[in-house]
């Protein structure tokens, strides 16, 4: 007689087990597992915004309320236009946006070029170019009150290095910021020493990426060098050339560290004053936050004035 048999048959009507069959995730444990993830992105997110809020947007918002408030003893109160009548009536308001206006364009003559040129010459040589780019770059990882206090010592009077080169070429020395006429310019040529090295840097980025079979077709059509730069490099850079431009205005417009630290802020006559030297007078010079304020405002209104006709130009060519 046989041992009956251990597995169900189909004809006893049992059903053997059937392997479990996956399913669709439940959308709480994929939601779960999704943050889980993500929690560590979502935490440095969430710093990178409270710090950004703190310390850039909240100061926006206080300035545009305290320019239209002022402080007496600790007590505010609202004083509607009058910071900005304040402002408007100062002297020196009109003779510090001159000098910025005049800044502003010496360090575009200077800043903007003189950086180009060096890019376009080191993307030009065969060798060396890794040391001409450390070279170059150099200025811009030393300290800027460093590199201030540096050229500082070169345009001294009495023992200055400039002065000394002068005079073994036989020129005349020169107060270089002591004459109202020359203490503008010396700040802007140590601003451009200064910062030149990063913006060289992404001019010649952009010249590497432009292909060589458009400069070997300007050759062939006779071009030189100058006539290649104006009809294939410049064409072929000109969304960073604008991009720098644009950034380079607003950079300058700000200037402060340079004239503070070369002529003392005002510089001889009034000559070295800027909008932000003068923002800085009457916040922390004649304690009127008020007419800080008010000025910072002007100036925040023009510059982003400035950045949405450039937006707007810029997809204007774009279409």
């Amino acid at each position: 007689m046989s041992a009956p048999s251990l597995i169900p048959s189909k004809e006893a009507g049992i059903r053997p087990p059937q392997p479990p069959v996956d399913g669709p995730p439940r959308r709480g444990g994929s939601f779960g597992r999704s943050l889980k993830r993500n929690l560590t992105a979502h935490g440095f997110l969430i710093g990178a915004v409270l710090c950004f809020a703190f310390f850039s947007w909240y100061p926006m918002v206080r300035e545009f309320f305290l320019a239209f408030q002022k402080t007496d003893r600790g007590e505010v109160s609202w004083v509607g236009l009058d910071n900005l009548s304040t402002v408007f009536n100062d002297p020196a308001f009109w003779q510090a946006w001159r000098n910025t206006a005049l800044y502003t364009l010496l360090a575009l003559v200077l800043g903007f070029a003189v950086p180009f040129v060096a890019a376009i010459v080191i993307n030009e040589l065969r060798h060396g170019k890794g040391y001409l780019r450390l070279l170059v770059y150099l200025p811009v990882m030393l300290p800027p009150v460093a590199s201030v206090l540096l050229f500082k010592y070169l345009y001294d009077p009495g023992y200055g290095m400039l002065n000394e080169v002068f005079g073994f070429f036989g020129l005349p020395e020169q107060q270089w910021l002591q004459d109202p006429g020359l203490s503008l310019l010396s700040v802007v040529i140590a601003s451009t020493w200064m910062n030149m090295g990063g913006a060289a840097l992404i001019y010649l980025a952009a010249l590497q990426g432009i292909p060589g079979e458009l400069y070997e077709a300007a050759e062939l059509d006779g071009a030189g060098l100058l006539r290649k730069i104006w009809h294939v490099t410049i064409p072929q850079t000109r969304l960073i050339l604008s991009l720098m431009l644009l950034m380079q205005i607003i950079s300058t417009m700000q200037v402060f560290v340079e004239p503070f630290l070369l002529t003392g802020g005002a510089g001889p006559e009034g000559s070295t004053t800027t909008v932000v030297h003068l923002i800085y007078q009457y916040a922390f010079n004649f304690n009127d936050y008020g007419a800080a304020a008010a000025l910072g405002l002007l100036l925040l209104v023009l510059l982003a004035g400035f950045s949405a006709a450039y937006v707007k130009l810029s997809r204007a060519e774009d279409e």
